[in-house]
């Protein structure tokens, strides 16, 4: 199932189930008003939601409209919580190799997570607004989960039965304001402006086989101002899976619904699948040449991240955003 929110001048939207080509939508204001809405009620609306799918698919119901992506919000345009994980170590030993750093053993074992800005999240093809070139504005491509009311102390096992949705997202980094925040030994704030996501969720069944042990099993596609960048598989090298990452989140709280869980960067261990993020390419030129030659985003600059799967659909639409001057 492909869920989405149209935009209709409300902070939360209008929930629309999308049918698989991402080409036609319908509003189901009789089901559920918003995504928030169909997530509190998920056990309830998710089989008359999918029955809307499946007629949508199947050319057999009314009231449906061609979509375009640009007449929607972020599908979650504000959640309770974001969660932002760092799943591929590959990714982060080679930030620490650039700067003469070991990687901790516990990170083998512990991941690593923080806190990340929920309550506004721009839309797949938003302006991404930025005060400065000078704080080193970089794009990262992630996969991430949107979960049900999760228990507190949940087990890996049963913290898989809590991902009811999936996306991509472009979790936006101003690299040159994390040196001083992390200083300080409280995490991101100024540094982590808010995050685009995909135009679409989907549910883990519209993946598939690509949907295995609680990773999504394909590339994530990345282009810079047209070029490729890079299109390393979400689903191989992740130390932590998307149960593992839920686990871990909700050991000490419960995570309402509507939550949402990040993967991280995608990385891989092969670098000539590219990279995910501007600091990675940077770090690997510094660990080759000495010395990092590829700049950060300067206004004007876009980003293109997609998700195509086996059969040649583009699962959760495109991210496209450009970098403006506040």
């Amino acid at each position: 199932m492909k869920l989405a929110t149209l935009s209709n001048g409300s902070r939360d939207g209008q929930l629309v189930v999308v049918n698989k080509k991402g080409s036609n939508a319908v509003i189901v204001e009789s089901i559920a008003t918003s995504m928030q809405d169909a997530l509190d009620n998920w056990r309830e609306v998710s089989p008359q939601l999918n029955e809307v799918y499946d007629k949508l698919n199947n050319d057999d119901i009314t009231d449906v409209f061609e979509l375009d992506t640009t007449m929607l919000d972020a599908p979650l345009p504000r959640a309770y919580q974001f969660l932002d994980g760092s799943a591929y170590l590959a990714h982060v030993e080679r930030v620490r190799k650039a700067r003469g750093a070991e990687m901790p053993p516990s990170f083998l074992v512990d991941p690593l997570m923080y806190q990340a800005t929920s309550d506004s999240f721009l839309a797949a093809h938003a302006d991404v607004v930025v005060t400065s070139e000078e704080y080193g504005i970089d794009f990262e491509s992630e996969v991430a989960v949107i979960v049900d009311d999760v228990p507190m102390a949940v087990s890996v096992e049963d913290a898989a039965q809590h991902i009811k949705l999936i996306c991509i997202l472009n979790d936006v980094s101003l690299r040159n304001l994390i040196p001083a925040e992390l200083g300080k030994g409280f995490g991101f704030v100024q540094s982590k402006p808010p995050t685009a996501l995909s135009p679409f969720f989907v549910t883990p069944d519209e993946l598939g086989d690509a949907w295995q042990d609680t990773k999504v099993h394909l590339p994530l596609h990345s282009r810079l101002n047209g070029e490729w960048f890079g299109f390393p598989n979400a689903g191989v090298d992740m130390q932590f899976n998307f149960a593992q990452l839920i686990a871990h989140a909700a050991k000490t709280r419960p995570l309402e619904a509507g939550a949402m869980i990040g993967s991280g960067t995608i990385a891989n261990e092969d670098e000539s699948l590219g990279s995910s993020c501007l600091a990675e390419k940077r770090v690997l030129e510094i660990i080759k040449d000495g010395k990092a030659v590829t700049p950060f985003m300067s206004f004007g600059d876009d980003v293109e991240i997609k998700m195509i799967s086996e059969e040649g659909d583009n699962i959760f639409g495109t991210i496209h955003n450009t970098i403006v001057k506040a």
